[in-house]
C-alpha cells in the first residue's frame, strides 16, 4: 500500500503508523478494515458487545482502528479533510483519500 500524504515530515503515513504503539495493527485497519465486533446472546436476543465486554486483544484492535482514522485525518490538507472527515472506517477513509489525490 502506498500511503504517501505528507505529515510535514519525511515519513510516509505507513511508516508513521508502524512506528506507533501497535503500529502493525493500525496499518492493518487501513489495509483490511476494522475489527468486526463480536456478538453475544442474551435472553434469545443477539447484540454486539460493548467496548467494556471486549477481550484485551479486541480492545487494542478497536483502539487501533480509531488511531488509524486519526493518523490519516491529521495528515490531510484542510480541503481534503473537509471532504472525507465523515468516514468512520480507516479503510474507507483511505480509499476515498486515494481517489481524491489522483
Amino acid at each position: 500500500m502506498d500511503l504517501m500524504i505528507s505529515l510535514g515530515q519525511k515519513n510516509t503515513l505507513a511508516e508513521y503508523m508502524i512506528l506507533s504503539e501497535h503500529g502493525r495493527m493500525i496499518l492493518e485497519s487501513v489495509e483490511h478494515g476494522p475489527l468486526i465486533w463480536p456478538t453475544v446472546e442474551e435472553n434469545g436476543v443477539i447484540r454486539t458487545k460493548e467496548y467494556a465486554e471486549l477481550s484485551v486483544a479486541e480492545k487494542i484492535q478497536a483502539d487501533c482502528d480509531m488511531k488509524a482514522i486519526n493518523i490519516i485525518l491529521q495528515g490531510l490538507s484542510a480541503d481534503i479533510y473537509s471532504l472525507v472527515n465523515h468516514h468512520r472506517v480507516a479503510k474507507d477513509l483511505w480509499e476515498r483519500v486515494q481517489l481524491l489525490m489522483q
